[in-house]
Formats: structure tokens, sequence, C-alpha cells
């Protein structure tokens, strides 16, 4: 049915721990919820989130929505929206003033799939319903004892793959960080750095050595060196075959692509736009190179990750978003489970507007405790 209107709720709260790496941290969170209305009642859910700056007021997120995005979208159907391929060219390649880029594949997806009355997962083809997930700590501003107690709860409720953040500017810390990483996790489990580009191609080819012979295996390494340096990522993936080096999480659809055709990467790391997900996971899969699910906003990129042939892994990071969605996505045992509902399976909780809506800007002094989260609160 086709788009009668749109709806925004703004929200802003606090988040339960530091989150963050080499190069970045936050510790609020800046979402909100877009839900575009067909005229059969239908809603696709999509969030916009700004990691690292402040949304403005909600008025002035739907002033900016109705003027950049809705002309292109009112009066079309989500089904047709999704699988629309556009053509760039010159002042056409811009971005949205505010982060909708995301949010608006997500809803679009969500309706289209909720006309269609199937999962999305199964309007994208899976032939399964569940995926391997790893516990990412974003714990590069905890503490030693946060640290440990974010993965010794992880152990318990059952991951056996980590991920942690490294890039410290004393490369001791890192070799610290993986020795007490060890020490709460079972034995065999599979473990993961990210230095988000905090390293050279040489000093990432040293220190991958080093954290060998200190008796961590690897199964990847996420971003080590700078995302277009197409000739330092096959440098390492060539001089360290004991590991894989994983990339693309800051890269574009295009700039994917580039890698891909590079052979800079023996992982393709991707994120929560579901029709570029799509896109590049076909070529990746033409390709024979695994694809890995990055942080996605509540989880929704079970529904590719299931959906797309060369997927092991999804990202799952213990941020207190649950709130805001009637029932997220089941995560048991080590495996992230996709919702056999209608749609994406994930409807904004009328509690949450109630509760948590804040249509105006706040100070970070006034955005009281945090809500609850999936972890208890650290520190």
């Amino acid at each position: 049915m086709p788009l009668a209107s749109f709806r925004i709720t703004r929200f802003q709260f606090a988040r339960d721990r530091v989150i963050g790496d080499c190069q970045v941290r936050a510790d609020e969170a800046n979402v909100a919820a877009l839900e575009l209305v067909s005229d059969s009642g239908q809603i696709g859910l999509g969030f916009i989130q700004a990691l690292f700056s402040t949304l403005p007021d909600q008025a002035e997120i739907e002033r900016i929505f109705a003027a950049e995005a809705w002309p292109g979208l009112e009066g079309q159907r989500a089904i047709g929206l999704v699988h629309r391929v556009n053509r760039p060219r010159g002042g056409n390649q811009r971005a949205f003033s505010l982060p909708f880029h995301e949010a608006l594949q997500v809803a679009l997806w969500d309706l289209a799939a909720k006309e269609a009355g199937l999962p999305l997962h199964v309007l994208l083809g899976s032939r399964r319903s569940r995926v391997k997930a790893y516990a990412s700590g974003l714990d590069y501003h905890l503490s030693d004892d946060a640290f440990q107690a974010l993965f010794a709860r992880a152990a318990e409720i059952g991951y056996r793959a980590f991920k942690i953040k490294v890039g410290h500017p004393e490369f001791e810390r890192d070799l610290h960080r993986l020795d007490l990483l060890r020490q709460v996790v079972p034995a065999g489990s599979q473990i993961m750095i990210d230095a988000n580009e905090g390293w050279s191609s040489k000093e990432a080819l040293m220190k991958i050595e080093a954290i060998r012979r200190a008796g961590h295996d690897l199964l990847w390494v996420e971003d080590p060196i700078l995302r277009h340096d197409h000739e330092g990522l096959r440098t390492l993936r060539h001089a360290a075959p004991w590991t894989q080096i994983n990339s693309g999480e800051y890269l574009d659809l295009q700039g994917k692509r580039l890698l891909l055709e590079a052979s800079a990467a023996d992982m393709l790391n991707v994120h929560g736009q579901v029709s570029d997900v799509m896109r590049i996971g076909w070529l990746a899969a033409e390709m024979g190179v695994p694809v890995t699910l990055g942080n996605t906003f509540l989880e929704i990129g079970v529904h590719m990750a299931v959906a797309l042939p060369e997927v092991e892994w999804l990202e799952y990071s213990f941020q207190n978003f649950g709130h805001l969605v009637e029932e997220p996505v089941e995560i048991r045992d080590g495996y992230a489970y996709a919702p056999d509902r209608p749609g994406h399976g994930l409807v904004l909780s009328e509690a949450a507007r109630r509760d948590w809506a804040r249509p105006a800007v706040l100070r970070r002094d006034q955005l009281g405790e945090a809500p609850a989260g999936p972890i208890r609160t650290l520190k």
C-alpha cells in the first residue's frame, strides 16, 4: 500500500556504561524512531542514530525529514522502493543532513515484508533461522575490573566467542587485556580484536605477531589499519596466515566493492543498511569472501545474516536499547534467532514512547539514570 504519513519519536538517555574504542567514546544515546505508515495502517520501523553527537529537537528532525526524504517516499509503495536502483550523478550524490539512510532502509524493508505477510529474513531468501553471535565489549574505556565483569557475564550466559578493543598507545595494555580476557572465558573460546584503524601496516604486523607469541590465537583482526590502504591490508593477509583480516566497517557500498575487488580483506564487515548489505553480500558470495554482521541497531542484522550464504557471525555488544521495543531479537546460548513475526519483528514500545521520549535536547546532567540494560551497570 502507498506510504501515507510518517512519525518520528526522539529519545535521549544515558548509556549503562561508557562505550568506545581507541578513537571515540560515548556515554549517552541519541536515537529517534522513524515510523513509515501506509494508507492501510501498516507501519515500518527504523531508527535514526547519532553515535557521537546530539540529535536536534524532534521538531527539527521532522522538518528536515519532511524536506529531504519524504518527497521521494509519499505515495510510493515500500516494496517498490526497496528494489529501486538509483542513478547517482553529480549533486545527487549527497547525504541527508541527518543520518536517515539506514533508518529508511530498515523501515521500508520492514513495511515491505509486512505487506507480503513474511518475516524479513524469509523475504530476503533465508534458509535458516539462527546465526552464531559473538560478545563484543565496546570496552576500551572500561576499567580492568569492569572489563572482566562484562566478559565473565557474557561467558556465563553462553557466549563462546569474544571481541575486545585494542590500539592503546601502550601496547602492553593490549596484551594485558587479552590476558585478562583469557582468565574469565572458557578455554578454547574464539577471540577477535578490533584496532579501529589504530595502527599502520608494518606496526600492525609486528603487533599481531607479538600477540601470537604471547600465546593468543585470534580468529580475526578487525580494521587494523586505514580503510583505503588496500596494499597494506593485502600485505597483512599474506604475512599473517594464522588469522583473518576483517575490514569494511567504515566503507560505503562503493568502498566495500573496491575492497573486494582489491582482494584486501579475508572477511567483509557490514552493518545495518538492508539493501546495501544484500547487494554487497551477493557480490561477496560470488567471490567466496566471508561476511560478518557488525553492530546493527537492536540486532536487526540477524535478518541479513541468516539470508546471506557467507555469514557465520553476528556482533552483539550489550547495549541498553531493548526498552525501545516490545520484543527484542532473541539471543540464546551463543546464537541470535531471526524473529518469525512479519517484517523485522520489532515494534516500538508504547511504554518507551510514553516514558523515554525526549522531544527537546537535554544536557547530559539532565538525563538521569540509564534504562535497564542486558548486563549490570559497569564503570
